[in-house]
């Protein structure tokens, strides 16, 4: 034991620098994030300053994803590291004994074996034979070390790109609103019936009736706009509207034992949300105690309703493409330290919106992982 630690604290003399996968992991985010920075000083010149914005946010939305998966991984495996290395302080205790019992010796007949000559010479037979077991553990040990002082100076950067990063996309989101105020060249199917909207609204109770009542309110349809292309080959392939985890399915229970005909998406605050396919704005606005819904019809008799948006885009009637955003998720955004948090993050715990979806034919509700690639 003795001689062990012995070894093992003159294989630790000289540290060798090591990788680690949670470091690369979490440096590809910065690399995302970097891309995002790009993107955004591009954004201000770009002709479709819109669609710009839109790429920048997810961008932004990718890369912090990225970083805060990679500081989860990182910070799993220091605490590994570092209960590994806790395991050792008892055999480097004993190591000092040993150098300080040395030290204190100066008879050198106090190193020979009691056996004499032969104890001697076998002994120093069985060190040489463990001798590179012995280094290949202090090689290990090493790079242990070496790993946790990336970990711990990759989190301290994470700090300060997580802290510019942040600002940047409230930036973004900032000059996506202006744009979006500003934009009109959007072509128009119809002309939205006010009065009717809100006879209906009063008149509704449910988000299945609203759904189901608004395909008979459509007036002054301009048959010159042309409908959005068939969709039939997307079925199936088509993006989730936003980034996040999908927590309950089609007619799962919640915790009160009720049962939706959609999906229910939890996203971070702030979160972009865009239209998954090109599509008609078929309403957007308050609806029941749901919040502010947009429904988008991507062809005739089917539609796409989605609520829970705290901010909307666009207007009653548009004509979109796909990927256009049609608005951003709620909440309060937290500061760096709860961007750096990572626990639970994989269950949904800190992300704190949600956004529940239907696909509705011909008045029917659909499973909408049919139609989207909910993974």
């Amino acid at each position: 034991m003795r001689l062990g630690a012995f070894l093992l604290v003159l294989a630790l003399a000289s540290p060798v620098a090591a990788q680690d996968g949670a470091a690369v992991q979490a440096r590809a985010a910065v690399a995302l994030l970097e891309d995002a920075t790009a993107r955004l000083d591009a954004a201000d010149g770009a002709r479709d300053r819109v669609r710009a914005l839109t790429e920048t946010i997810q961008a932004f939305e990718t890369g912090l994803a990225a970083m805060r998966t990679g500081l989860r991984e990182a910070a799993i495996r220091e605490a590994q590291l570092s209960a590994r290395l806790a395991s050792r302080e008892n055999e480097v205790g004993q190591l000092l004994a040993v150098l300080q019992s040395i030290g204190r010796t100066d008879n050198p007949t106090a190193l020979l074996h009691p056996d004499g000559p032969t104890g001697t010479a076998r002994a120093g037979m069985l060190l040489a034979e463990l001798t590179p077991a012995l280094n290949q553990q202090a090689d290990r040990l090493r790079r242990d070390l070496s790993d946790v002082q990336t970990l711990r100076t990759l989190q301290t950067d994470a700090e300060v790109r997580l802290r510019d990063s942040l600002t940047q996309v409230q930036g973004a989101r900032a000059a996506l609103n202006q744009a979006m105020a500003n934009r009109t060249e959007l072509p128009r199917r119809f002309t939205e019936d006010p009065v009717s909207t809100a006879i209906l609204i009063d008149s509704t109770e449910t988000l299945d009736g609203f759904a189901s009542g608004l395909s008979e309110i459509v007036a002054q349809e301009d048959a010159s706009v042309a409908v959005p292309a068939s969709i039939d080959a997307q079925i199936g392939e088509l993006p989730l509207p936003v980034q996040g985890l999908v927590l309950r399915g089609m007619n799962e229970a919640d915790a009160a034992g009720v049962k939706r005909p959609g999906l229910l998406i939890a996203t971070r605050p702030r979160a972009i949300v865009t239209s998954p396919t090109a599509a008609t704005i078929r309403y957007q606005g308050p609806l029941l105690d749901l919040g502010n819904v947009m429904i988008l019809e991507p062809r005739a008799d089917t539609l796409f309703v989605l609520a829970g948006l705290e901010t909307v885009y666009g207007e009653t009637g548009q004509v979109i493409a796909a990927g256009t955003p049609i608005g951003l998720m709620g909440g309060a955004e937290g500061g760096i330290g709860s961007e750096l948090s990572t626990d639970g993050d994989d269950t949904g715990a800190n992300r704190s919106e949600t956004l529940y979806m239907e696909v509705r034919q011909d008045n029917i509700p659909l499973d909408p992982t049919t139609w989207f690639k909910s993974r």
